[in-house]
């Protein structure tokens, strides 16, 4: 595989590390592979990533509860903490936030127990994810919401190549612009492999898998 570098900020904690290639998720192919594992992880990046987030946010949305995807959750706590600041306009009316994650069942399709329920029924949910592309998993999360009751308010990620997402604006950080010749396609069209490139990796949420 390509050597990994970073699309740096002004922030130094802020950056997007990716590497060239020809990579495999569940839906498409890709010639970048991105990684977050040090946002997700790390309390510091954490915190400048959310602190990026909740720009979109934090004075005309209320937020009652923060659905995470991808390994988010360090991030999502992050958030929830931003948006509860006594410097910020807090339109939540209890002043806190619920920071949850779905359980999978099969196809993918999420579920949550029922001491789960309370905290998306009638509340207002934020969703964030890793990386939004094909828009699958947080469609998922959007019917969800839905389902158990709760009203989406938005959508936030680290990457996305989608500004929107079921009417739902898509808010990210990085976008394919920021890589300049970003390409995905579906597996059966990848060029890459009518070219007979062997695929490098695959990859998905938890990180990446050399082949």
């Amino acid at each position: 595989m390509a050597e990994m570098y970073k699309i740096r900020t002004k922030n130094k904690n802020v950056f997007l590390r990716v590497a060239k290639g020809h990579f495999a998720t569940m839906h498409i192919h890709t010639n970048y592979y991105i990684d977050v594992t040090t946002q997700k992880t790390r309390l510091s990046e954490a915190k400048a990533v959310a602190e990026q987030l909740v720009h979109d946010y934090r004075s005309n949305t209320i937020i009652d509860t923060i659905l995470c995807l991808d390994g988010t959750e360090v991030i999502g706590t992050c958030m929830a903490s931003e948006l509860t600041k006594d410097n910020y306009m807090n339109m939540n009316a209890h002043q806190t936030i619920y920071v949850v994650s779905p359980e999978f069942i099969g196809g993918g399709q999420m579920m949550f127990r029922d001491n789960m329920t309370p905290m998306l029924a009638n509340k207002h949910v934020l969703i964030l994810a890793a990386s939004v592309t094909t828009g699958k998993s947080v469609l998922a999360a959007i019917d969800a919401i839905n389902y158990y009751g709760g009203n989406v308010v938005g959508v936030s990620a680290i990457f996305a190549t989608v500004k929107e997402c079921d009417g739902h604006a898509v808010h990210s950080i990085f976008d394919p612009n920021d890589l300049g010749d970003y390409e995905s396609y579906k597996p059966h069209h990848c060029p890459k492999c009518k070219n007979g490139e062997k695929i490098e990796a695959l990859v998905n949420s938890y990180g990446i898998s050399m082949l």
